[in-house]
């Protein structure tokens, strides 16, 4: 019997093909690109039952609408290969054929099977997370990645993605503790670097964050479109926090969007960055105009809602007809949409699009009126703690632009908590307090703002 990498039985393969294997598994953990070859060891070796799985699964990773049918291929291969392969291959091969069929309850409950009888596959663990992550349950993801640590405690990509998972769930001391483990075993650990990187934003250490992520930015070498332009993005985050607009432009053209424009990841980076941008007062020019364009064939993509939310903002902010075709989408999708994620279209997505697609258009008492309701359910449509801030702080901006400075200077007030000293958070408020006629606290935020700015100059 042979082994892939982390010591897990495979049935009998080609060399080329065993190196194709084990370049996705590691790959997939370390978000190397690396893990593509598998298509062409799949290619090869068409009798490969888990070669032909992990090819359709990285297909399935696209999250667009062709997906499903270019994994098709490499399911019904890995199909035929099945019945001569290894219980934990055929296994993998029934998660593939649930998800290709969008029977995403099926495909968590064959990831729990696999990492009971087979704790150090950690690809499915890390699938697993990826399905719980898309539908907000921080606690399965969790779970899942605490029931096989042990096993795998030699593997530092077993302890970042534990990490990740305590940081969704709000658990920021063993997060730290978790991803600093990783880093130590493993320099170049992308996901416990993301981890950390959270942590630091999270806990308002924003100068940390910031030096944290230039240290490590060396180490971002062979990653994928996904995993390096979302470094970076943290680490705009920070820079946006420090008021260094201009470098937070920099880094959006250099290294946040243009790397896979037409990849599902680095376009809801583009456009939650551009947001963000504005939202703190900064001119993006004409950058909307140029995303819009990668964006406008997603006018009928209701494959992820956290998705669909940004594409549809994205559309509507840079004037695209293609907004309204998505928005009729979503509304067809919260109809109709399998029972398993209906709720999520119904009651999140669709009161969220509206609302997105009110205030791309000026309509700040419809956008109040509309994501007041959604934005606090947004985690259970997927997404993390720090991408789910979009929508607060357009929330935010809605209730400020429709005169509600009531409800603006308590929501405010709170996001000061978690980041003390950042220059978006304490112009907003010096602003609303000066016209709820406080002017000794707008002089005390506008000094914050102005201190932090001090420190980092542009």
């Amino acid at each position: 019997m042979q082994r892939d990498y982390l010591s897990n039985p495979v049935g009998a393969q080609r060399d080329a093909t065993l190196r194709g294997i084990d370049d996705f598994i590691e790959g997939f953990l370390a978000y190397e690109t690396r893990a593509e070859r598998i298509l062409g060891a799949a290619d090869a070796d068409v009798d490969s039952c888990l070669a032909n799985t992990y090819a359709g699964m990285l297909w399935m990773l696209l999250e667009a609408p062709d997906g499903p049918r270019r994994a098709a291929k490499y399911l019904s291969a890995a199909q035929a290969a099945a019945p001569r392969a290894t219980l934990r291959e055929q296994l993998n091969t029934a998660v593939l054929r649930a998800w290709v069929n969008a029977d995403v309850a099926e495909a968590v409950r064959q990831c729990d099977r696999i990492s009971d009888e087979f704790p150090r596959d950690l690809a499915i663990v890390k699938l697993h997370q990826y399905f719980e992550f898309n539908r907000g349950n921080a606690p399965q993801m969790l779970r899942v990645a605490l029931k096989v640590a042990a096993v795998s405690a030699d593997v530092p990509y077993m302890h970042g993605l534990t990490a990740f998972a305590y940081e969704q769930c709000h658990l920021l001391d063993e997060a730290e503790a978790e991803a600093r483990t990783a880093l130590a075993m493993r320099h170049k650990e992308p996901w416990a670097q993301h981890a950390l990187g959270h942590v630091l934003l999270t806990r308002g250490r924003i100068d940390e964050g910031a030096r944290f992520l230039e240290q490590a930015a060396d180490t971002w070498t062979d990653l994928n479109s996904f995993m390096v332009t979302h470094l970076w993005w943290h680490l705009a985050l920070f820079y946006l926090s420090q008021g260094r607009n201009d470098k937070v432009l920099e880094l959006y053209d250099h290294h946040c969007w243009g790397v896979a424009k037409e990849y599902s990841q680095d376009q809801i980076g583009a456009i939650s960055l551009l947001a963000r941008c504005e939202l703190a007062g900064v001119d993006v020019g004409r950058r909307w105009q140029e995303l819009g364009a990668f964006l406008a064939p997603r006018a009928h993509d209701t494959v992820l809602p956290f998705l669909t939310l940004q594409y549809l903002y994205g559309l509507a902010r840079s004037g695209r007809p293609e907004a309204e075709t998505l928005l009729a989408a979503v509304r067809h999708a919260a109809e109709t949409a399998p029972p398993f994620t209906r709720e999520v279209w119904r009651d999140v997505a669709l009161p969220g699009c509206e609302g997105l697609y009110a205030y791309a258009h000026g309509d700040y008492p419809k956008a109040w009126h509309w994501l007041v309701a959604c934005v606090p359910r947004m985690a259970e449509a997927g997404g993390s703690h720090a991408q789910r801030d979009l929508f607060e702080q357009v929330l935010l901006d809605a209730a400020i632009k429709s005169g509600r400075t009531t409800a603006a200077q308590q929501i405010l007030e709170l996001r000061r908590g978690m980041d003390p000293e950042g220059v978006p958070v304490n112009n907003a408020l010096a602003a609303v307090y000066l016209t709820l006629g406080l002017p000794e606290l707008a002089g005390q935020a506008a000094a914050r703002a102005a201190l932090t700015r001090a420190r980092h100059p542009a």
